[in-house]
């Protein structure tokens, strides 16, 4: 039940018609409190310590078993560890049901190159081992995981059947989804399942292509929402009976089941879509490593870039690095450059046309020339997200809501970003000047100045209206925001990051490490220096991100990031909680929460209009006694049937 009262388990009789198909994990339909509500049968036993009169079940649903006894354990350790309902985490852990696709005696083909496997010869007999799924499995390539200390060694521990734990940084330029491909293919070889997590659509196509080629055709799915709930439910009954060995999707699919699960892969655990939006708000990273806990099983965190997470891992010796030597890496890394800002501007007009320093105007040109694609990155998507009066700098804005003023194109009037209505007749409140000016350029604006100083290039952008996948091996500018960067083929000769303070002014715990984090995954994508790759940040080379993309050295980076928090007691060094809601229900969870005295209490500060926010803050030992303590106070208010929400989020993405 969704009530955090009664988030238990509840013993129902079995009548001797479903005792066959009333089988852990499967659908049901029981009678509470008078309701007919859906639930899943987690145990059967021969008695109940329940003193009073059981009930029958209603309906077993399906004969389905879709929730795997391994992960109905992650689940329930998964709402413990974020305070909160199991039924919650069993919501977003099992997708809704499909009859007609649950009826289908076996799946057609699907267009993920995901087969279903051929039939064994005789109908008896055990189920084969995901071992025994692979033939002719592709083996690693030279270059790939022996060009690091410990890669050829987590291979082989992973095909012997070991539970090895990593934290890999990536080498420049690395063809991710092969070398994880590989590291699967290691897994099934050794007789076991594995589940793999990335962040978006984009990156699930790059692994999926990279599994058929390694694994063959038919042994894995690829859970992805886009295919449509059916083909989605389809994919995941493939994984639910044990079909595939793998399984690989977006943050979804850190639920789900795979047979005696060997490894679980997560790429680039600090890109926000690995954190769940909807309650209880777990995050994929942790998942993952929760349920590589409880199965005894391999884990590999991996990225261009390392998370203070990560790095926590390795200190505490819960994982070793995967890293490569720095000769490899001297060798494999494009010519990283600074550069200063528009105060240092070349006095060439192409360069002061498109903002650009003298040095990285250079680095675009001589890319172009040599035939290659050139990578622009800026933070900001639109065409002026943000304007300003001309003459007196006073940032734009609405005369209907005071809300921010922006340009959507060079020809359209200004529009209120808040209620959306045009301002035509703009006058500056303190100087009432007329003339308006760019405080902050989008990726639009950039790609159309950028058309004035590199006439004759095409210039594409890529970002949320069109999102671009590659891009050929041809002389082009691409403008990208974070995340929507293209890949290209052979690589760009020149990757230029641009605008760099708004992400580093971003008054966030994760504003370096973010802003780190988007630099590395742009400059991953260009090419070596000995082939002419160079990547020009727009920063001063002072900043320690600057320093730590100049040395290509995350490692150093995210010890120096999580020694600060740890000085400061901020996540990972610390864990903390938030509860959000209207003053009277905040003090009233708070009140009721049996707090020990070493839960420091910070705020209450602001959340919206009518809300606030506290803090509760402890040490990593006592994690689990804070949440226990607040689902216990969410209980008590939950049966006093309180009209008032509270929102409780353990180590929220947002501390500020």
């Amino acid at each position: 039940m969704p009530l955090a009262h009664l988030d238990r388990p509840f013993d129902y009789l079995v009548s001797t018609g479903d005792d066959e198909a009333a089988q852990p994990g499967v659908r049901v339909k029981v009678r509470f409190a008078g309701q007919l509500v859906s639930g899943f049968l987690l145990a059967r036993a021969e008695r109940s310590e329940h003193e009073g009169k059981l009930a029958y079940l209603e309906k077993v649903v399906s004969a389905e078993q879709v929730l795997d006894p391994e992960v109905a354990r992650l689940a329930r350790a998964v709402a413990d560890r974020y305070a909160g309902n199991l039924a919650d985490v069993l919501r977003l852990a099992v997708p809704p049901r499909h009859a007609r696709v649950e009826a289908q005696a076996a799946s057609p083909p699907d267009p993920a190159g995901s087969a279903p496997p051929p039939e064994p010869a005789a109908p008896a007999g055990p189920a084969p081992s995901p071992g025994d799924a692979v033939v002719d499995v592709v083996e690693p390539a030279a270059g790939g995981w022996d060009a690091y200390l410990a890669g050829a060694g987590f291979l082989r521990a992973l095909e012997e059947g070991r539970a090895p734990r990593a934290v890999w940084s990536a080498l420049p330029g690395e063809d991710w989804p092969l070398r994880i491909a590989e590291a699967a293919a290691a897994t099934v070889r050794g007789g076991r399942g594995v589940v793999i997590v990335v962040a978006d659509a984009r990156d699930l196509d790059r692994v999926d292509q990279a599994l058929g080629a390694v694994l063959g055709a038919g042994r894995h799915v690829a859970l992805n929402a886009a295919v449509g709930p059916a083909e989605r439910y389809r994919r995941f009954l493939k994984a639910s009976r044990h079909q595939v060995p793998v399984v690989a999707g977006t943050r979804a699919a850190m639920w789900a089941p795979a047979p005696t699960l060997g490894l679980v892969v997560i790429w680039d655990d600090g890109d926000d879509l690995h954190a769940e939006p909807r309650a209880p708000y777990p995050h994929a990273r942790d998942v993952l490593l929760t349920r590589a806990q409880l199965a005894e099983c391999a884990a590999l965190v991996g990225g261009f870039a390392r998370t203070g997470e990560g790095q926590l891992l390795l200190e505490t010796g819960w994982a070793k690095e995967i890293a490569a030597p720095r000769p490899v890496l001297r060798e494999r890394s494009p010519a990283i450059s600074p550069t200063g800002d528009d105060s240092q501007l070349a006095r060439d007009p192409g360069a002061v046309s498109a903002r650009l320093p003298a040095l990285a105007w250079q680095a675009a040109r001589q890319a172009l020339q040599a035939d290659a694609p050139v990578l622009v990155q800026v933070p900001r998507r639109g065409y002026l997200p943000a304007i300003a009066c001309a003459e007196c700098r006073t940032p734009a804005r609405c005369p209907h809501c005071s809300g921010p003023l922006g340009l959507h194109g060079a020809r359209d009037v200004p529009v209120c970003h808040w209620c959306g209505r045009a301002s035509a007749a703009f006058a500056c409140p303190v100087c009432e000047g007329r003339r308006l000016r760019a405080s902050v350029t989008g990726a639009r604006r950039t790609a159309e100045e950028l058309g004035r100083a590199f006439a004759g290039a095409p210039v594409r952008t890529s970002g949320r209206d069109e999102i671009l996948t590659t891009v050929p091996a041809e002389a082009a500018v691409v403008v990208a925001t974070p995340g929507a960067e293209p890949v290209a083929d052979g690589g760009y000769g020149a990757v230029l990051l641009l605008d760099t303070w708004a992400l580093l002014s971003r008054s966030d715990l994760r504003a370096a490490e973010e802003t780190m984090r988007r630099w590395l995954n742009a400059a991953a994508l260009a090419r070596p220096g000995s082939a002419g790759g160079r990547v020009i940040v727009v920063a001063d080379a002072s900043l320690a991100p600057v320093q730590a993309l100049l040395r290509w050295d995350p490692g150093w980076f995210a010890a120096r990031e999580l020694a600060e928090r740890r000085e400061l007691g901020f996540p990972p060094a610390a864990r903390m909680a938030s509860v959000t809601g209207q003053t009277a229900a905040v003090s009233e969870l708070l009140s009721l929460a049996r707090l020990g005295d070493d839960v420091e209490v910070l705020g209450p500060v602001p959340a919206t209009d009518d809300q606030e926010r506290m803090l509760l803050r402890v040490s990593r030992s006592r994690a689990a006694e804070l949440a226990h303590a607040l689902h216990e106070a969410a209980a008590v208010r939950s049966a006093r049937k309180a009209a008032l929400t509270v929102r409780v989020q353990v180590d929220p993405a947002d501390l500020f």
